[in-house]
C-alpha cells in the first residue's frame, strides 16, 4: 500500500529555513574567540526552533518524545557540568559515536518498517532512491560509531595511542570500502531488499562497523586532532542521509553543514600537519613501520640543565620579550589561570608577552584557545603558528608549558619520526627556552623524545605545571617559593 507524505506547511518551511540561517551564523561565530559565545547562542536557538517545528509537525507520541528529550538532555547536562577540558577530546569522540549510532538505528527502523516513514511505492516496496539513502546513511553512521569508539579509547588511555598497524591495512580498507559501495548499489535494485528482506542491509552494516575500526586503529596519537574533525564530518553526513530518509529538511541542512564544515576543518588540520587529505580517508596516515619503530626514546640518559621557579622568574623579569607556548600538560594541570597571572605580572615589569598556539596543540582543534579564553587571556595576545613562528629567533624567552610534539624539531629532520613533516613552533631558536615538564621519563603523546630538552639554551623546570607557574608567580611578587 502506498503511503503518501503530506506536504510540509509553509510556516514549517520558513521555520526550518530560519533554523538553517541560525546554524550558518553559529558556524560563522565559532570561527573566532570573540564571537564564539554569540555563535553558540545562535546554534542553540536554531536547534530549539528546528526541534520545536518537528514536534509540532508530528504531535503523535509527543509525551514519549519529550520524555526522551528530557532524559537525553539531563544526561548531557550532567556530563557538561562534570567534564574537565582535558577530557573534552574523548567526550567529543564519544558524542560522535552517538550520532553515528542514531543514524544506524533510524536506518534500521526505516528498513524494517518503511511504511511508517512514507518511503514505499504502490506495492509496499521501499523506493530505490530511499534504499540508496538508507544504505549510505547506515554505512556512514556505522563507520562513525565504531571509528569514534576507537578514537575515544585511544584518547582516554584505554587503548594505546601508538599506531596499531594491520598487515595490508590499505588493501583491506579499500577492499571493504569497495564492497560497501558495490553492495549499496545492489541493495538499491534488489527486489528482496525493496520488501525489507534479505541479508544485504545487514552485510553493509557489518562491513561498515569493521572499516570504522580498521580506519582508526592505525592512526597514532599525534594525528588524533585530524581524526576528531574527520569523524565530526562523518557524523554530519550520516545525519544528512537520515534526514532524507525521515524527509526532514532541518536534519538535511544541519547534517550538510556539520559534514561540510568538518571536512573543511579536516583539510585545514591536514595542511597544518603537512598530511595528505587522501591518506586521512584511507586511514593509517602518519604511521608506517619505520616511523613506529622510531617513536620510542633510545633509553640513553642525556644531560640536561635543571632550574627552579626563582631561576625562571629572574630570567623572564630581565627579558624584553617572552613567548608562552601552552600544550596538553597545561590542560592536564589546569594551569591556565596561574599562567595568565604570570603574564600580567611580567607585563607590569615592562616585558612583552605573547602566546603562541599550534593548530593541533592539545588533542583537538582549538583546545588551547578555549583554555586561554577561560582564563581571560586577551585575544590580541594569542597568535597562531603562521603569525608568530618567525618571532622566536628574536625573542629572549620561549616559555613552553606542557607542549612536546608541537615544539619537536625532529619533525623537520628525522624522516623516520611519526611526526615528520608536521610544522612546529620553532622554540629552539629563542635565546632561552624554559620548558616545564613533569619529569624527564615521559615523552609526548606521539611517543617521541624532544632534543630541545637537552639543548644548551634550555632550562628544564621539572614539576607539575600549575605548581611551577604558581611558584614563578610568587617569585615575581618577591615572595620566593
Amino acid at each position: 500500500m502506498e503511503h503518501a507524505v503530506a506536504a510540509t506547511p509553509a510556516w514549517a518551511v520558513l521555520a526550518y529555513l530560519a533554523a538553517g540561517v541560525l546554524f550558518i551564523l553559529a558556524l560563522r561565530g565559532l570561527s573566532s574567540p570573540e564571537s564564539s559565545q554569540a555563535g553558540n547562542r545562535n546554534g542553540m536557538i536554531g536547534m530549539a526552533l528546528a526541534v520545536g517545528t518537528t514536534l509540532a509537525l508530528h504531535p503523535t507520541g509527543l509525551l514519549l518524545i519529550i520524555g526522551a528529550i528530557a532524559i537525553g538532555g539531563g544526561i548531557g547536562w550532567v556530563i557538561a557540568q562534570r567534564i574537565q577540558m582535558t577530557a573534552m577530546p574523548e567526550l567529543v569522540a564519544g558524542f560522535h559515536s552517538l550520532v553515528g549510532m542514531a543514524a544506524v538505528l533510524v536506518g534500521c527502523a526505516a528498513y524494517l518498517n518503511p511504511g511508517a516513514f512514507g518511503i514505499t511505492d504502490a506495492t509496499g516496496a521501499i523506493l530505490a532512491v530511499s534504499r540508496v539513502e538508507m544504505g549510505l546513511g547506515v554505512a556512514i553512521g556505522a563507520i562513525t560509531f565504531s571509528g569514534s569508539i576507537i578514537a575515544f579509547l585511544k584518547l582516554s588511555g584505554r587503548m594505546s595511542g601508538s599506531p596499531i598497524l594491520l598487515p595490508g591495512r590499505h588493501i583491506i580498507n579499500l577492499g571493504v570500502l569497495a564492497g560497501i559501495i558495490v553492495l549499496t548499489g545492489v541493495f538499491a535494485f534488489d527486489a528482496a531488499a525493496g520488501m525489507g528482506q534479505g541479508p544485504l542491509m545487514w552485510i553493509i552494516l557489518g562491513l561498515s562497523f569493521i572499516i570504522g575500526v580498521t580506519l582508526i586503529i592505525p592512526i597514532g596519537g599525534a594525528d588524533m586532532p585530524v581524526v576528531i574533525s574527520m569523524l565530526n564530518s562523518y557524523s554530519g553526513w550520516a545525519a544528512a542521509a537520515m534526514g532524507f530518509t525521515l524527509q526532514n529538511t532541518a536534519m538535511i541542512i544541519t547534517g550538510a553543514l556539520v559534514g561540510s564544515s568538518g571536512a573543511i576543518l579536516s583539510y585545514i588540520m591536514c595542511k597544518a600537519m603537512n598530511r595528505s587529505f587522501i591518506s586521512v580517508i584511507a586511514g593509517g596516515f602518519g604511521a608506517d613501520s619505520g616511523g613506529a619503530g622510531a617513536a620510542k626514546g633510545d633509553g640513553v640518559q642525556k644531560p640536561f640543565k635543571a632550574g627552579s621557579a626563582d631561576d625562571a622568574a629572574f630570567i623572564m623579569q630581565n627579558a624584553e620579550t617572552v613567548i608562552i607556548v601552552p600544550g596538553y600538560g597545561m590542560a592536564v594541570s589546569q594551569a591556565q589561570h596561574a599562567l595568565r597571572e604570570m603574564g600580567d605580572l611580567l607585563r607590569k615589569e615592562g616585558v612583552s608577552v605573547k602566546y603562541a598556539i599550534h593548530p593541533v596543540a592539545g588533542r583537538m582543534p582549538g583546545h588551547m584557545n578555549v583554555l586561554l579564553a577561560e582564563a581571560n587571556v586577551p585575544y590580541d595576545e594569542v597568535f597562531e603558528l603562521d603569525d608568530i613562528n618567525s618571532e622566536f629567533g628574536q625573542c629572549d624567552v620561549a616559555f613552553v608549558i606542557g607542549a612536546n610534539d608541537v615544539t619537536n624539531p625532529l619533525a623537520k629532520t628525522d624522516k623516520t619520526s611519526p611526526i615528520y613533516g608536521m610544522p612546529i613552533l620553532d622554540v629552539e631558536k629563542a635565546k632561552t627556552v624554559l620548558f616545564i615538564k613533569r619529569s624527564m621519563g615521559g615523552v609526548g603523546y606521539a611517543g617521541v623524545d624532544n632534543p630541545v630538552f637537552y639543548a644548551d639554551n634550555t632550562m628544564m623546570l621539572l614539576a607539575d605545571a600549575k605548581k611551577m607557574v604558581e611558584n614563578i608567580v610568587k617569585a615575581l611578587n618577591g615572595g620566593g617559593h
